[in-house]
């Protein structure tokens, strides 16, 4: 047996530190960013006005079983007593007119939070789309620059590397605009194709 093959019990340890250090570090990172988000969050709740608070908590409480529950509830009592059920005067008779100007208030109010909620959702999720545009555009840089390295690196080191027009077209920077532009011209020409060939 050649001595190439035999493992050194202080290398394979000296491995599976490492191993575990890199795991670590990318816990640690990963931990932080989580606490980055969280604190992010948090920083945006608290800058909340009154309204959109109140907004968000009715938004919340309309859209969960308990809401159906306490309607249900409501309508069947009001009904109940109301077609003598429950052997008292009724002071909503059929068709209920006081019970259906309640309701269409309610909706009216409830459609309203529901929009402010929206619009606040909407914003944060155009604001988390600029940040992820962003990063995006910072790791589409990175990347040219290391491929432009990586191509100095093999240059100055004297290896041949057969040329590869992918490659190339990677090593050049694509800013948002030109995406931007050319993602709205294909969405142009697959429009307009339908009625030209009509």
């Amino acid at each position: 047996m050649s001595t190439s093959q035999v493992n050194d019990p202080a290398e394979a340890q000296n491995d599976t530190e490492r191993s575990y250090a890199s795991r670590t570090d990318l816990a640690n990172v990963v931990h932080e960013n989580i606490e980055q988000l969280i604190a992010i969050r948090d920083s945006e709740e608290q800058k909340k006005g009154l309204q959109e608070k109140a907004a968000d908590l009715l938004t919340r409480f309309s859209g969960s079983m308990l809401f159906v529950y306490v309607h249900a509830f409501w309508f069947g009592l009001w009904i109940a007593f109301n077609v003598g059920w429950l052997g008292e005067k009724p002071f909503d008779p059929f068709p209920f007119s006081l019970l259906t100007l309640i309701v269409s208030l309610e909706a009216i109010f409830l459609s309203t939070f529901v929009l402010i909620s929206q619009n606040h959702a909407s914003q944060m999720a155009d604001r988390r789309a600029d940040l992820d545009l962003q990063i995006n555009l910072l790791s589409e840089h990175e990347i040219t620059r290391l491929l432009a390295l990586m191509d100095a690196v093999a240059s100055h080191l004297g290896v041949t590397v057969p040329e590869q027009p992918e490659v190339e077209e990677l090593k050049k920077d694509v800013g948002a605009e030109e995406v931007l532009k050319e993602i709205e011209i294909r969405k142009n020409e697959s429009e307009s194709s339908p009625k030209g060939a009509a």
